[in-house]
């Protein structure tokens, strides 16, 4: 009997080797997304604004995983503030090879009241972060002719929600940002993808605009759940994988069929 030829290997996800960088990942999603890159062999830096105990908690149980892990703090906002932690991490564990921008804030309030503050809080933390931290690693990422970037968007950056307006569109603006990045670094080695998550199970804050019940009313899921942050996690991991290499200037949304 003839023997059949062997099949072609799996997916591995691997990550071993990369550095990868994820901005707001001291909780809920973007803590998911630094433990699913440490448990597919990535070193991983853990960022946040202010809290030190959750960063450098998730840090350590990154380094549980067996990988390099080291936490810091900075303003996304702050160009100085994150090109010290970026020169700390190129010290430390070497050339961000992977940028996952998860920094965000959310607020909720009537469009005729928001106040000019009000309305770039979200812009310039989601969108101008977004710049901020991308430039402070992208250079490295031509140098190597090579590099993964993912954003991190959110349903209402697609389907819009109500006293949200500022958020929406501090979100949306990130979907044109990662398209725009995704043609400007083809020909460099670089994929730019966005990942949309819906009602994902989090730790949310009393009184937060997620956890507002005409947010949640406004939004029915067909799988009839919600989401886990280790779910967005695996898609975010995938899209840094040699697998994914052919995937750029994609928005994918994670978010049981709720928009379509």
């Amino acid at each position: 009997m003839q023997s059949s030829s062997p099949r072609p290997a799996g997916p591995t996800m691997t990550l071993a080797g990369r550095v990868a960088l994820v901005t707001g990942s001291g909780r809920n999603i973007g803590r998911a997304i630094a433990l699913a890159f440490a448990r597919a062999g990535a070193d991983v830096v853990v960022h946040a604004r202010t809290s030190r105990e959750e960063v450098e908690a998730v840090a350590a149980e990154a380094h549980a995983l067996g990988v390099r892990a080291l936490s810091g703090l900075a303003d996304v906002r702050d160009a100085a503030a994150v090109d010290q932690l970026v020169a700390v991490a190129r010290a430390q564990l070497g050339p961000i090879d992977v940028l996952v921008n998860c920094a965000a804030v959310r607020g909720e309030r009537r469009f005729e009241e928001l106040t000019p503050e009000e309305w770039r809080e979200p812009l310039s933390v989601v969108l101008d972060g977004a710049y901020v931290c991308t430039r402070a690693v992208v250079g490295e990422m031509i140098a190597q002719q090579r590099g993964t970037i993912v954003n991190i968007i959110g349903l209402t950056g697609q389907a819009g929600a109500p006293r949200r307006a500022h958020v929406v569109a501090a979100k949306a603006g990130l979907v044109g940002l990662t398209k725009a990045l995704a043609l400007e670094y083809a020909d460099r080695g670089i994929t730019v993808n966005g990942v949309s998550p819906g009602m994902i199970a989090t730790d949310r804050a009393v009184g937060s605009a997620v956890a507002d019940p005409l947010h949640r009313r406004a939004r029915v899921v067909p799988l009839g759940r919600e989401g886990r942050p280790e779910e967005v996690a695996a898609l975010c991991c995938y899209l840094a994988t040699e697998e994914a290499r052919f995937v750029t200037g994609q928005i994918f949304a994670v978010n049981g069929g709720t928009y379509l």
